[in-house]
């Protein structure tokens, strides 16, 4: 994430962990594990008429092999008829990954894009 943040000119290391304090909430983390190694995480948040997504990192070494698409298919299913919304750094790479996913742009804040996925429905 840091060389994302620097490259738009918003890496800051106090705002950084003031900001992962803030969101950090012990029972909506996850550890992302493959063989026993720790790869690593995400948070996600029930809302009424929601779930929230924030907070996914895998370890470089970890991307590019499918294993953010098996995370997020995982969290998708678990409740299928949710809408699932999640921010994403303007010109980050993880927009497209997301948009395959299926998830829709809804709108945009300062340093932000936001997405929605709207959840399935039984047919």
């Amino acid at each position: 994430m840091r060389a994302h943040l620097e490259r738009v000119g918003r890496f800051d290391p106090a705002r950084r962990r003031a900001r992962m304090r803030a969101a950090f909430d012990p029972a909506a983390f996850r550890l992302i594990e493959e063989e026993g190694h720790f790869l690593g995480c995400v948070a996600v948040v029930d809302h009424p008429c929601h779930r929230e997504i924030h907070s996914f990192y895998l370890e470089p070494r970890a991307q590019g092999r499918g294993l953010g698409r098996v995370v997020l298919d995982a969290i998708l299913a678990e409740r299928p008829g949710r809408p699932v919304r999640l921010e994403v750094l303007k010109e980050s790479p993880a927009a497209r990954f997301y948009e395959r996913a299926g998830f829709h742009l809804t709108g945009e804040a300062e340093y932000d894009l936001l997405y929605e996925w709207p959840g399935r429905h039984p047919a």
